[in-house]
């Protein structure tokens, strides 16, 4: 099998050819990292009978023209894309459009493809932005943008710099923060939405099946945004599949017109079992009863002192900057799979503040690892609810869950000033005093009793 390269409209364009004669089924890849990355992938759908191409995106290493991210130009070259490939002999006019990240979101918008494969999806501007309580995720979108904006690798300390709008030295930067969100795109072909639990866009990925308008297939491991490559520390050998083999028997089903409804198959990470996405049954861990308050009942969020998101230790010492509650050890091993969220009763001395949750596990030995993590802004006094994300994790017989509420989660996410300034052009920001009442708030956890293994590769595939 060689790969040719072609121009379709200017575009740089690889094509692998399966080497039996005769016309086949084709994958597209369009992407904006550079094409070429992607030379064994396309060599491994030509050996199981697709014709396989990877292009890169107007404006971006070989392709003509000026980029423009998550720009009208996407759907629009995708289409003249599609148009090529169902004119070539070798072409039997059924497409499937695939990708991961940026690239997943240019299959998703791909006009007439008969199946789509999307990874770790990054939807557009806004749902890269902000998360959709509102907080910027400052630490993903400066690391984007200041390597494929700038052309530059920027060190940590940049992210201290206020205000967040001159961070990094692009026209279009400030403006970047405020794009609107967008419909999910849909359509009524076969889905096939892959991701990781440990990636930031896990969420879409869930939200993108749940509300696909045709056939959709979630498979959702215990991995980082590089997939099988990047396992995480509770990711275990029945978790390891052939994603490339996986793929090409779904989007052979997809093709037949054999797959239906919405069903997938979820990693119980901690164990070796895949289950079905069907979230577990709502337990509370009250406040002040199964959640002890250790710490920080009243406490103070300063911007100059940010709790971080890259750091698990807990000062024990001075002004408490965090809330900081503490489980017995399970008695038994607890299953977890669905959405996870808080409901906080809680006050803070500022016309605008965010709420950082982070629910944190400890080992018999003390050791810490990283659960789940939530944050939102709010304005006005009151309970509300703070969304933890999906969660599908075993957790062992005597393990203790911490769990924080603190005002900031940086640098994972910007600041906020506490004045009712936008934190992207604030430049003062001062400290707030916050107040957690324990009687009404409560952790809830998705539980799942008898879990029923299945075979994920069959699960997806019909």
């Amino acid at each position: 099998m060689t790969t040719t390269t072609v121009r379709i409209d200017g575009l740089a364009t690889d094509v692998c050819l399966p080497p039996a004669p005769g016309t086949h089924p084709t994958v597209i890849i369009r992407t904006p990292y550079d094409r070429r990355s992607h030379r064994a992938e396309l060599r491994g759908w030509a050996a199981r009978g697709f014709a396989a191409l990877a292009q890169d995106v107007r404006g971006r290493y070989a392709s003509n023209g000026d980029w423009h991210p998550y720009g009208a130009h996407e759907p629009e070259d995708a289409e003249s894309t599609l148009h090529w490939i169902r004119a070539q002999r070798w072409s039997n006019g059924h497409v499937v459009a695939a990708g991961a990240s940026y690239a997943a979101y240019c299959a998703l918008v791909t006009p007439g493809a008969d199946a789509v494969i999307a990874a770790v999806p990054a939807l557009g501007l806004a749902e890269t932005a902000r998360e959709t309580t509102g907080p910027e995720r400052l630490q993903a979108r400066v690391g984007w943008w200041s390597r494929h904006g700038a052309g530059r690798t920027l060190t940590p300390r940049a992210l201290e710099h206020l205000p967040v709008s001159e961070i990094l030295d692009l026209p279009a930067w400030p403006a970047l923060w405020h794009a609107p969100r967008r419909a999910v795109p849909g359509a009524r072909v076969p889905l096939l939405s892959v991701g990781g639990s440990r990636d930031p866009f896990a969420e879409d990925t869930v939200r993108l099946w749940r509300d696909w308008p045709g056939p959709a297939r979630l498979l959702l491991g215990p991995w980082g945004h590089r997939l099988t490559a990047d396992p995480a520390p509770e990711a275990r050998p029945g978790h390891r599949l052939n994603l490339g083999e996986l793929y090409a028997g779904w989007a052979r089903a997809a093709l037949a017109g054999t797959l239906a409804g919405r069903t997938g198959a979820v990693a119980l990470g901690g164990s070796d079992h895949w289950c079905h996405p069907r979230p577990g049954h709502p337990h509370s861990f009250a406040f002040g009863t199964r959640l002890r308050l250790l710490n920080g009942a009243d406490f103070v969020a300063d911007p100059h002192r940010p709790v971080r998101s890259d750091d698990l230790n807990v000062p024990d010492q001075g002004v408490p900057d965090r809330s900081l509650l503490l489980s017995p050890p399970l008695p038994r091993p607890l299953d977890l799979l669905g959405p996870a969220e808080v409901r906080l009763d809680a006050v803070a001395d500022a016309p605008s503040a965010d709420w950082a949750v982070r629910l944190v596990t400890l080992d018999p030995a003390g050791r810490a690892e990283p659960l789940a993590t939530g944050i939102v802004r709010r304005t006005e006094p009151g309970p509300f609810t703070v969304p933890l994300g999906h969660l599908a994790r075993r957790l062992r017989a005597g393990t203790r869950l911490r769990l924080e509420v603190a005002g900031h989660h940086f640098p994972a996410h910007a600041r906020n000033p506490h004045t009712g300034e936008d934190p992207v052009a604030a430049t003062r920001p001062v400290p707030s005093h916050r107040t957690v009442r324990t009687r009404g708030s409560a952790l809830s956890l998705p539980v799942v009793r008898g879990v029923q293994p299945l075979d994920p590769v069959q699960e997806i595939q019909t």
